[in-house]
C-alpha cells in the first residue's frame, strides 16, 4: 500500500490524489451530459462547489458518528486529513446541488439528474484512493484468492481481508454506465426529470446495504451499520420518486441552447425563395 507518494520535499496523499481524479472524471461525464441536454449551465463550477460541499460534508459526518470523542478533542479531529464518511458527502454535496439549481435557474431534480452519473463514476474513482491508502475501508477477513493484506496502510491489518474498495469501483462503473444510459433515454423520449436520480439512489444504495456485510464499520440501528441504515432511506426516497415521476411524464422545461440566428444578404435568381445564413 501506498498512503503517501514523497517527491523530494512534497508529500502527496494517495486518498487525496484518487479524490482529485474522481472529480476529474466527474467533470468529464457532467460535461458531456449538460452539452447532449443543451443546459446553460458550468461543469466547472457543478464540480468545484459541490466536490468542497461533499469533502466538508463527508468530514463532519465522520466526526459526528463518535460525537464524544469529537467534542473531547475538536480541532485536532476537525483538522485532520484522514475520516470521511460517504452519506456525508451526499448529504453535502447534495446541499450544494440546491442552491445550484437555483443559481442557474434549473429545476432541482433535473440537476440531480444531470449530477447523477457524475457522482456514481467519482466515487467509484475516490474508492481507490482508499485501497491505496489502507485507510480501513477494507472488509472482514476472507479465503479467496483475491483477498488482500494492508500492513502498511493508514489502519494497518496483516489478515487477508474482503478489498471491498475494488468491489466498490467496479460497480460504480456499471451503475454510472447505466445511469448514463437512462439519462440519454430521459432526453430522447422527454421524461420528467427525476428519474435518473432515482435510479442513482436505488442502485447505490442498494450496493452500499450489501456491501456493509462484509465491511469492518460496528454497528448501531437493529443490528446494522449507520450506512445502511442510510442506504435503506435512500432506496425508499428512489422508490419514490419513480411512483411519483413515471417514466412517460412531461418533460419540465429547461433552457436550451438555439442557433443564434446572424444578419446574411438574401439571394435571388434562379431559384424559388432565399434562405438566411445562421450560425
Amino acid at each position: 500500500m501506498y498512503p503517501f507518494i514523497h517527491l523530494g520535499p512534497l508529500t502527496l496523499g494517495t486518498y487525496g490524489l484518487m479524490v482529485a481524479a474522481g472529480l476529474l472524471c466527474g467533470f468529464a461525464i457532467l460535461r458531456a451530459d449538460l452539452v447532449r441536454r443543451g443546459l446553460h449551465a458550468d461543469a466547472e463550477t457543478i464540480i468545484g462547489v459541490t466536490g468542497l460541499a461533499g469533502l466538508a460534508g463527508a468530514r463532519l459526518y465522520h466526526l459526528l458518528e463518535d460525537p464524544a470523542e469529537f467534542f473531547a478533542h475538536p480541532l485536532p479531529l476537525l483538522f485532520s486529513t484522514s475520516g470521511f464518511a460517504w452519506y456525508g458527502a451526499v448529504i453535502g454535496g447534495f446541499v450544494a446541488l440546491v442552491l445550484l439549481a437555483r443559481h442557474y435557474r434549473m429545476p432541482m431534480l433535473l440537476m440531480l439528474d444531470v449530477c447523477s452519473p457524475a457522482a456514481a463514476l467519482g466515487y467509484g474513482v475516490g474508492r481507490i484512493g482508499c485501497l491505496l491508502s489502507g485507510d480501513g475501508d477494507y472488509g472482514i477477513p476472507t479465503s479467496l484468492p483475491w483477498g488482500m493484506s494492508f500492513p502498511n496502510g493508514l489502519v494497518p491489518t496483516t489478515d487477508r481481508v474482503h478489498p471491498t474498495p475494488i468491489y466498490e469501483f467496479l460497480v460504480a462503473l456499471v451503475i454510472a454506465h447505466f445511469l448514463w444510459r437512462v439519462g440519454g433515454r430521459a432526453v430522447l423520449l422527454k421524461y420528467a426529470a427525476g428519474r435518473v436520480f432515482a435510479w442513482y439512489l436505488i442502485w447505490t444504495g442498494a450496493v452500499r446495504f450489501l456491501i456493509e456485510f462484509i465491511r469492518i464499520n460496528p454497528r448501531s440501528f437493529f443490528g446494522m451499520t449507520n450506512a445502511q441504515a442510510a442506504s435503506l432511506v435512500g432506496m425508499a426516497v428512489g422508490v419514490l420518486l419513480l411512483v411519483m415521476f413515471p417514466a412517460r411524464g412531461s418533460a419540465e422545461s429547461v433552457p436550451v441552447r438555439e442557433p443564434v440566428a446572424r444578419k446574411g444578404r438574401m439571394k435571388t435568381g434562379g431559384r424559388a425563395g432565399a434562405k438566411a445564413s445562421t450560425r
